[in-house]
């Protein structure tokens, strides 16, 4: 394109920022390549021939599609377009979802989210699987392999029935629940946050007559309601209760337990993309659902599990 514009050798190769002679050469090749002469040279010009001139709009296109090519690629190189696979856990509300949707479009609105709604071992395994290029995970878990954002904090509170005497307290004690079920998430979904959380329960003076499982909103809201039990969740959980319902929701006295999350990705797999994950997810949280960072947090990505561990 270059030597058919300039009509002449020098003045294409200083165009190029090359020498006349290598230029010279790679027409040569190309026109052996082709099978065609695309230059008729003198010594005091090159003129395109015909041949020349009828593959030169061919040559322009095959030009531009291979900077859309490359641009393309710099593109997902960077994390601004492409397919993201990402997951939140169960216990995450409506709104944080719907406000970290929002916020990851406006940082990157060329980039195909696709998410899931996983608990913590579902996410672990979709690493290891490399299933999954992004997460917001509860700790504590094994995070060998993967790479953290900050560590957050959402204080959970209990879910009573209304006509408890708990329910009259502003802030409830831990060992006030004594007498009651506890209705808690699958083991299965997190098991150190489960044993954790029961560990933590009994610290405070609270250990469950029993332990019943349930996880979608309503289903723990029968139980709550039918079988002298209680849950524990924090104030933007679905399991919070409307104001003039049966049940009513209330802190826990000292804020003794919490979830504790961050977003984790694959180690050396963190781009712009991930990086905009993480940013919605921490902000969305922070904004609708109250969390925290850790007093101990810090931004590092490799994180030993020991850390994690209360």
């Amino acid at each position: 394109m270059a030597v058919a514009e300039e009509s002449h050798f020098g003045r294409a190769a200083a165009r190029l920022g090359m020498a006349q002679p290598p230029l010279s050469q790679r027409i040569q090749r190309l026109e052996r390549e082709l099978g065609v002469r695309l230059f008729e040279r003198t010594s005091r010009q090159v003129a395109i021939t015909e041949a020349g001139t009828l593959l030169l709009a061919e040559a322009r296109e095959l030009l531009a599609r291979s900077e859309s090519f490359r641009a393309a690629a710099r593109r997902i190189r960077d994390g601004e377009t492409g397919l993201l696979r990402a997951a939140l856990s169960p216990d995450i509300s409506g709104e944080t979802v719907a406000a970290l949707l929002a916020d990851f479009r406006r940082r990157h609105a060329g980039l195909e989210l696709e998410l899931h709604e996983l608990s913590t071992a579902q996410q672990l395994a979709a690493f290891a699987a490399h299933e999954l290029d992004v997460g917001l995970i509860h700790h504590p878990c094994d995070v060998a392999g993967l790479e953290l954002g900050p560590v957050l904090r959402r204080d959970l509170g209990v879910l009573l029935p209304r006509g408890a005497a708990q329910a009259r307290l502003d802030e409830v004690p831990l060992a006030s629940l004594t007498g009651y079920d506890l209705v808690l998430f699958p083991r299965a979904g997190a098991p150190a946050v489960y044993d954790d959380l029961l560990t933590a329960c009994a610290r405070g003076g609270y250990t469950p007559a029993a332990v019943r499982h349930g996880q979608g909103a309503s289903f723990v809201r029968g139980l709550v309601l039918s079988s002298g039990a209680v849950a524990l969740g924090p104030r933007d959980t679905q399991l919070a209760a409307p104001a003039d319902g049966d049940l009513v929701w209330r802190p826990l006295a000292g804020a003794p337990l919490a979830w504790r999350h961050s977003v984790a990705w694959p180690k050396g797999r963190g781009d712009a993309a991930v990086g905009a994950f993480a940013g919605a997810a921490t902000h969305a949280l922070r904004t609708t659902a109250g969390a925290r960072s850790e007093a101990s947090a810090r931004p590092l990505h490799l994180r030993p599990a020991s850390e994690f561990w209360l």
